[in-house]
């Protein structure tokens, strides 16, 4: 998937609100800009927009006083998610159908998304779950369900620090399969890491891996060779959030993308309306399924 247009002011709202985090004069914030408007003016518009974004904020770390100036709002979003888990966790175990609802609870965690949104907070992710156990999810969740049931090594590309909490949840009722974890190899935006995996307890249920990459998606070309052998050898891909998806759309491998449609961009590529939940392989039409 090519960068769009429209992908532009997004990127420069995320090294806007990377910048605030992390120069408090508006001289310095001042600076910064200048430096992200010089490298947008170098930005291939063929790249899928995750390695476009890759560019600018590797441009910002190099010049920023810290690494990470997302980690407060990671942790606090972790901090969230943890208190909200548990009465999620019986809501599913309840349900007729718990592979269906932890499927919802994933994709409403994708609503922490600060790659689509400058900030989301305890109102916004509230709202969202309110309406969860009613969302019809689009696209083929029966096709997604089979997969899961014949699948025996499953890998799951994590999106966002806070919603892989409510990963957790659904990689909880994937059955017997091997689930390996794969999250970003180092910061960018509010993107997962391994401290997001293991604040989650990820690892008591799966192994996790880095995926080696600064990219806020899933560039395979810039993935570390362990990460490139899971994903040859999965006979099952479950990817989280518009990143992957923008990233991995082209590829022919068993992929089920989930994530909510936040942007217009989006929408067009995938044909789902802005705010649906979606679960489908890729090529899936636009459909309720459940």
């Amino acid at each position: 998937m090519n960068t769009r247009l429209d992908c532009i002011p997004c990127f420069i709202r995320q090294a806007a609100d990377a910048v605030r985090l992390s120069a408090p004069s508006e001289e310095d914030q001042n600076r910064l800009m200048r430096s992200v408007l010089q490298c947008l003016e170098n930005i291939d518009l063929r790249l899928a927009p995750p390695a476009a974004a890759q560019m600018i904020h590797r441009r910002l770390r190099s010049l920023l006083p810290t690494g990470d100036p997302y980690r407060a709002s990671k942790d606090r979003h972790n901090q969230l998610a943890a208190k909200l888990i548990p009465s999620i966790r019986r809501r599913i175990e309840a349900s007729y159908d718990p592979l269906t609802m932890a499927v919802r609870y994933a994709i409403t965690g994708n609503i922490i998304d600060l790659g689509a949104k400058s900030n989301v907070g305890f109102g916004d992710i509230y709202a969202e779950l309110q309406s969860a156990p009613i969302q019809p999810i689009f696209g083929d969740l029966e096709a997604f369900k089979k997969s899961v049931a014949r699948a025996k090594q499953i890998l799951y590309l994590a999106d966002n620090a806070g919603e892989i909490f409510f990963d957790r949840l659904l990689i909880e009722q994937l059955g017997s399969a091997k689930i390996t974890l794969a999250v970003r190899g180092k910061p960018v935006i509010n993107d997962a890491t391994r401290e997001d995996a293991l604040a989650s307890g990820m690892d008591e249920i799966a192994l996790v891996i880095d995926n080696g990459s600064d990219a806020p998606g899933t560039i395979l070309e810039d993935c570390s060779a362990e990460f490139r052998a899971h994903f040859d050898k999965a006979d099952m891909i479950i990817a989280k959030g518009q990143g992957n998806y923008e990233s991995l759309a082209n590829e022919d491998r068993p992929i089920f993308f989930l994530f909510r449609t936040k942007c217009s961009v989006i929408s067009r590529r995938s044909g789902y309306s802005i705010g649906t939940y979606v679960a489908f392989r890729g090529g899936a039409s636009p459909r309720a399924d459940c």
